[in-house]
């Protein structure tokens, strides 16, 4: 299995497998993908002690992907990145941080296929 490959099929499950009890919260408590009542969201993220670390780490994470993907994204003419990002603030970094990099192995191949296709 090649590396687009594996990262796309790593984007499908980091999107699902989280994505799932997201979608039970949100049936039980009508708080839709966690977002229709922020302060209920909020508590249960910093709830207690081990959610807040495990939440300031997450936090701290997604804003090392924003600007690696913007430093990244711009090297390799990665024109999806608005989409990346919209999909990580809404369902989370587990799926989108694999999607950019199938994102990124597709625009190096489609580079390296105008390269050979390039008249001299």
């Amino acid at each position: 299995m090649n590396k687009k490959t594996t990262y796309l099929l790593l984007a499908i499950v980091g999107f699902i497998a989280p994505n799932v009890l997201v979608f039970t919260e949100s049936i039980e408590t009508g708080n839709i993908l966690l977002y229709t009542n922020p302060l209920a969201t909020i508590e249960g993220m910093f709830a207690n002690r081990i959610s807040t670390i495990f939440m300031i780490d997450l936090l701290f994470a997604v804003l090392v992907f924003f600007v690696w993907t913007y430093i990244d994204g711009r090297k390799y003419g990665n024109k999806r990145l608005g989409l990346v990002w919209m999909l990580t603030l809404l369902l989370g970094l587990a799926g989108a941080f694999p999607l950019y990099l199938y994102l990124k192995e597709k625009a190096i191949a489609n580079k390296g296929q105008k390269q050979l296709t390039k008249p001299l």
